[in-house]
């Protein structure tokens, strides 16, 4: 880690989970969450892309199995899960699948490694992984949501969606009860969405840099930790992805 003088403890992990921004205020723009979060996005898009342009009907090679196996496994998901029409949700699922996944996946590389590269070429901070970042994860169920209310009107039409508003779970008579707990649960799906994201690969990386304090102490430690973590980082790209498909099927579903 290239800081001058010895960092304490403190200091050390503040210093890998501040980000680098640009900005004051309401508009700080995260410069390291857009830029890593980009590239692994670009590298998913095209690595898959040219596995696609070269997949072939014979003996498919081990990257085309891969790729194969993913999306097969999250049509499957779509198929079990989503009962409406669309040709978005699929799509949408493998790319929240595959990107989430790659971009908890950087945190696995040493935590000192990148913020040495990153110091050498001028930056004090820098924090590689983005879904440790609550704007990217606030960011993406965002979008989750808009989506969800768009299939709400889409599938409902304005006056179902406002009937369900208003009569569902008790009724027209309690209808100011039913827009409550509607208000409620729908501010909470982006909510929740986001914080279990952040939270639990906040968690993960705060555990790397606290082991990595450990020095000559740390192996033995690390790497059943990382061998954990890869679990983990998939488990909340699927969890993640299975929520979206989950909130797109309510948001088609209509009550009687």
């Amino acid at each position: 880690m290239a800081i001058e003088g010895a960092p304490t403890s403190s200091e050390y992990i503040s210093h890998h989970l501040t980000n680098w921004t640009v900005g004051h205020g309401f508009w700080t723009w995260h410069i390291d969450t857009l830029l890593v979060s980009g590239a692994v996005g670009l590298f998913a898009f095209i690595g898959m892309a040219l596995i696609a342009r070269q997949a072939t009907a014979g003996v498919p090679p081990a990257w085309q199995n891969l790729v194969e196996m993913v999306t097969g496994f999250v049509d499957q998901q779509v198929r079990d899960t989503f009962h409406g029409e669309s040709k978005l949700i699929t799509p949408l699922a493998i790319t929240i699948f595959v990107w989430v996944f790659l971009m908890n996946a950087v945190d696995l590389v040493p935590v000192d490694f990148l913020p040495q590269v990153s110091t050498r070429i001028g930056v004090e901070h820098f924090k590689f992984v983005p879904t440790t970042d609550p704007n990217l994860t606030f960011g993406m169920s965002l979008t989750v949501f808009v989506l969800m209310m768009s299939y709400n009107l889409r599938y409902k039409g304005v006056g179902g969606w406002l009937h369900e508003v208003f009569t569902v779970p008790f009724g027209p008579w309690l209808f100011p009860l039913n827009v409550l707990f509607r208000l409620i649960e729908d501010i909470a799906k982006p909510i929740s969405l986001a914080l279990r994201l952040f939270g639990n690969m906040y968690a993960g990386e705060m555990v790397f840099i606290l082991i990595s304090l450990l020095g000559v102490f740390q192996l033995p430690l690390a790497l059943p930790w990382a061998l954990f973590h890869i679990l983990i980082i998939t488990l909340q790209a699927f969890v993640f992805m299975m929520l979206t498909i989950v909130y797109m099927a309510m948001a088609t579903e209509t009550h009687g």
